[in-house]
């Protein structure tokens, strides 16, 4: 899908001993985590880089796009939720309320549309950098639904 694809299984490709084959094998995977704008046209291993900022957006736009009409009201859900962690991970932190080394990713939801996911290490307050997406999400929605009543909870 982020590369324009439509046949995500492979069921369509040309090359008979292609077709099954999905498209993002783990090495494809990695090299989006790894890879950096700035040296995708010229790193042999990493030449897929990732726009944070693009993919945030298209959360919302799909979001968006699923309504013919604005609603007249939309409500945004956000959550704190622990991810525990079984090894020596980079960023863990042991959260005495969940009572393990975990992280706590924030999501915001609106019905079953996720409009954002941010990875976080548990050494943060549950809100933390709530507002600044929130800020984010409501103006992008706003710029298309200006009368769309947002409630926040």
């Amino acid at each position: 899908m982020l590369v324009g694809k439509r046949d995500l299984t492979g069921e369509q490709r040309v090359r008979k001993q292609d077709r099954g084959n999905p498209l993002a094998a783990l090495s494809t995977l990695n090299r989006l985590e790894l890879g950096l704008p700035e040296s995708a046209t010229s790193d042999r291993y990493k030449r897929i880089a990732a726009d944070s900022d693009a993919m945030d957006r298209l959360l919302v736009d799909l979001f968006l796009e699923s309504y013919r009409k604005p609603p007249q009201e939309i409500w945004l859900d956000l959550d704190a939720t622990d991810d525990p962690l079984h090894g020596q991970q980079e960023g863990r932190f042991f959260h005495g309320y969940y009572r393990c080394y975990c992280y706590l990713p924030l999501y915001i939801f609106s019905g079953e549309h996720l409009l954002c996911a941010r990875l976080r290490t548990a050494d943060k307050d549950a809100s933390s950098g709530s507002v600044d997406e929130l800020q984010r999400i409501v103006g992008q929605i706003r710029a298309r639904w200006p009368k769309t009543r947002i409630i926040i909870r």
